[in-house]
């Protein structure tokens, strides 16, 4: 369990951080939902990188802008999945 302390500390930290509504939206989507949206098993990678992202901007506490900046990076398909959810929709179509 201790080898894991530091892994916990930062799930605490991003799940409790600015942006918590918005990655529990993102890891709630359901399989269906990434399916649709998804479809090449090549793009699920993204989806992947996209909540890390989320998980960094929440622990971090990043800006909107930086946040909304580097969701942009990852492609069209990133914005695509981001935009299922409603906090990250909202920021994405301000």
């Amino acid at each position: 369990m201790g080898r894991f302390k530091s892994l916990f500390k930062e799930a605490d930290a991003a799940f409790n951080g600015a942006y918590k509504k918005e990655l529990k939206g993102l890891m709630g989507l359901s399989q269906e939902e990434i399916d649709a949206i998804v479809p090449d098993t090549e793009d699920l990678r993204v989806y992947s990188v996209l909540i890390k992202v989320v998980e960094k901007a929440s622990k971090e506490n990043l800006s909107k802008a930086q946040l909304i900046d580097d969701i942009k990076q990852l492609g069209d398909v990133a914005v695509k999945i981001a935009c299922k959810v409603p906090g990250l929709d909202i920021l994405l179509n301000e």
